[in-house]
């Protein structure tokens, strides 16, 4: 046995010390919250050194980075970590600190995959000193403060029920021991029984104090294998927003006052013919078009949810036909159509919250109003056509509450995005022209 093991405090006092301090320093009782700051609301799925912190800035300032379990033990889950070296020494301490420096906000998906409960030596032994190191050195109350919250597991599929809540419950109570700062949050979870790619939500029941977020993962999938096919986020026929909602109904009739923050999401594009043999020779994707409206329109339908944080799957591909093969905002580092919309969007909402939802009418118009933060007399209304057929047509819109100051439709490419013309209509209306690629209208009271 190590000799730090023998130092640990037995469980069942550190559950007693957490329900204190849950209560004083968590989520529990806080009072209703805003909406969140655009700009705090849309975040970006990333990897290590992989990652280019000055390319990214336009698109988003809050990062979700996977960081593999194995890279701090080595297979050895009774390791002490000896952090900011991982034991293959990647130096995370520079790592999350250039990103600390470029203006970047982390949240660390820990990756146990490799890692499934035989591989352990003690599970909850080794999980409570692992979470209680990593939280003392990298979380908001240590010297560097890298990482503002963290993530106990992605999509643990190796893990059956009773096995991933002993990993949550004591990795979560070593965190809170370590650091009662640091926002925990669970692995990906839906509203049904668990799967190779989710918990189910049943599994987080009793361990309220040791986590702040409750997670999952989304995506606009209409077919599943051998296709893969996704549709846009607003067809009403796939389970995209439903899923989503079904995980906001249960957090708040179970375990109210907690986050819910959808951590994957996106469409793969690519330019690559089609695989002529293997798994993904009947794959679907989107084009790069296609792409870039779905996620700005996605970001857009999901602000007007009870969510805090809406995660982008992925920042950079390779082009490669296959499912999460071509997802990235660039291919190979250089930007895509949906890279110029994401940043139009960024810098367009990003001083603005969601306000209300203006008219909402499926398969003809979308129209969202969004207030400044600072300045409440500013508007911003986003509408477009919720469809995935190219739709055109001229819209009525009501009339904004105040003057339009300019219109302007999301870009595909760098530069100025296309301004749009609108005139004022009899009765109140304002008329445009209206595609999927969702139009800005600027607006001051």
């Amino acid at each position: 046995m190590k000799p730090w093991i023998r130092s640990l405090p037995p469980l069942c006092l550190v559950l007693a010390a957490l329900v204190l301090t849950a209560r004083s320093g968590g989520t529990q009782d806080r009072p209703e919250r805003q909406k969140p700051f655009f700009r705090e609301f849309v975040g970006l799925n990333v990897h290590t050194v992989q990652f280019k912190p000055d390319l990214y800035r336009p698109v988003s300032r809050h990062l979700r980075n996977y960081h593999p379990f194995t890279w701090d033990v080595e297979g050895e889950t009774d390791y002490y970590p000896r952090f900011p070296f991982a034991r293959n020494r990647v130096d995370w301490e520079k790592l999350y600190g250039d990103w600390k420096k470029a203006g970047y906000v982390t949240h660390v998906s820990l990756m146990f995959d490799d890692t499934p409960p035989a591989k352990w030596k003690d599970l909850p032994r080794d999980a409570w000193a692992y979470g209680f190191q990593f939280a003392r050195f990298f979380g908001p109350s240590g010297g560097q403060k890298l990482v503002e919250s963290v993530e106990i597991g992605n999509e643990p599929g190796a893990y059956d029920d009773p096995a991933y809540r002993a990993l949550l419950q004591n990795a979560a109570g070593g965190m809170r021991r370590g650091d009662s700062r640091l926002t925990i949050s669970t692995c990906a979870t839906f509203d049904r029984p668990s799967g190779k790619y989710h918990k189910s939500l049943e599994t987080l029941k009793g361990l309220e104090a040791l986590y702040d977020v409750i997670n999952v993962h989304s995506y606009a999938e209409a077919e599943g294998y051998p296709t893969w096919r996704r549709s846009f986020p607003e067809d009403p026929s796939i389970r995209f927003l439903k899923d989503i909602r079904e995980v906001i109904a249960w957090r708040s009739a179970h375990a109210p006052g907690k986050q819910v923050w959808l951590t994957e999401f996106g469409w793969d594009a690519t330019t690559q013919p089609q695989a002529a043999e293997g798994t993904f020779k009947q794959w679907v994707g989107v084009t790069d078009t296609q792409q870039a409206r779905y996620l700005v329109r996605a970001l857009l339908v999901l602000s007007a949810l009870d969510l805090e944080r809406a995660y982008l799957f992925w920042f950079n591909d390779t082009d490669k036909a296959s499912v999460h093969g071509s997802s990235g905002l660039t291919r190979n580092y250089q930007p895509k159509p949906s890279f110029h919309a994401m940043a139009h969007l960024y810098a367009a909402l990003g001083e603005y919250r969601f306000e209300r939802v203006v008219t909402e009418k499926a398969g003809e118009l979308y129209l969202y109003e969004f207030r400044h933060g600072k300045e409440p007399e500013r508007r911003v209304w986003t509408a477009w056509s919720p469809t995935g057929s190219d739709r055109k047509s001229r819209a009525r819109l009501p009339k904004p509450p105040g003057k339009i100051e300019r219109a302007e439709r999301m870009p595909l490419t760098a530069g100025a995005a296309e301004a749009v013309k609108w005139t004022d209509e009899p009765g109140g209306e304002v008329a445009l022209d209206l595609d999927e690629s969702p139009v800005f209208l600027w607006v001051r009271q």
